[in-house]
Formats: C-alpha cells, structure tokens, sequence
C-alpha cells in the first residue's frame, strides 16, 4: 500500500500547485481591486466637496448677479432719460436750421433787391456774405 499512498500524495501535489497558483492569481486581483476601491472612496469624496462648494457658491452667485442687474438697470434707464434728451436737442437743432435756413433765403431776397439798386462794389460784399452763410449752414446741417 506504500505505493498506493505515494500515488495518492503525488496526485494531491500535482493539484495542490495549481490551485496554489490560481489562488496566488486571486490575491493579486483581490489586491487591485482593494487598492481601486480606495481610489474611487477618495474620488466620490472629492466629488462630494465639489458639489458642495458648488451649492453654497449658488447664493453668493445669485445675490452678486442680482446687485450687477440692478446697476445694469440703473445704467440703462439713464442711457434712455439721454436719448430722449438727445432726440429733443436734435429736433430742436433742425427746427433752428431751418429757420435760419428760412432767415438766410429772406436775407438774400432783401439783400438781392437791394444790390440791384446800389453799386458794384455793394453787391461783391452781398455775395460774399451768401457765401460765408451756405458754408454756415453746411456746417450745421453736418453736425447733425
């Protein structure tokens, strides 16, 4: 029976190393995974901090926002109250044009009938003044 049980503990050698192997094989796997496992923890921890900063930055967000809209709002109801006041200067602007544009023309008929009546020398003075008055109002009409 010697030889029985020689054979018996061979077999049980020859399946030991195997099964030392893949349980060495295992341990190596287990490891890795513990070692992933406490590198997510510290991912899903940081994670967590993020989202909570995150949510206490949203009211200090919202009140800055809502201090910049109100300044905002300020600055453009003034920039409205100047365009209005822009629009009322520019109308004004046009209606002294033309009645100095209307003053010039009635000037000029005046001036024209009177020119007609007196010397030469009278009436180089007239075109002259016409002159200087058109470059006048080209100038206002331009800086409308």
């Amino acid at each position: 029976m010697n030889s029985l049980e020689m054979i018996t503990d061979i077999v049980i050698i020859a399946l030991l190393i195997p099964t030392i192997i893949y349980a060495y094989s295992l341990n190596k796997s287990l490891n890795a995974l513990r070692q992933n496992q406490k590198s997510l923890a510290q991912l899903v921890s940081a994670l967590n901090e993020a989202t909570f900063k995150a949510e206490n930055s949203i009211p200090k967000l919202k009140s800055v926002t809502e201090h910049s809209s109100e300044g905002l709002k300020e600055v453009v109801d003034n920039a409205k109250e100047l365009k209005n006041d822009l629009l009322f200067i520019n109308e004004r602007a046009d209606s002294l044009a033309d009645r100095l544009e209307n003053v010039i023309s009635s000037s000029r008929n005046i001036e024209h009938q009177s020119s007609t009546q007196s010397t030469p020398t009278n009436n180089d003075n007239v075109n002259d003044r016409a002159a200087a008055e058109l470059e006048l109002l080209k100038a206002l009409r331009a800086i409308k």
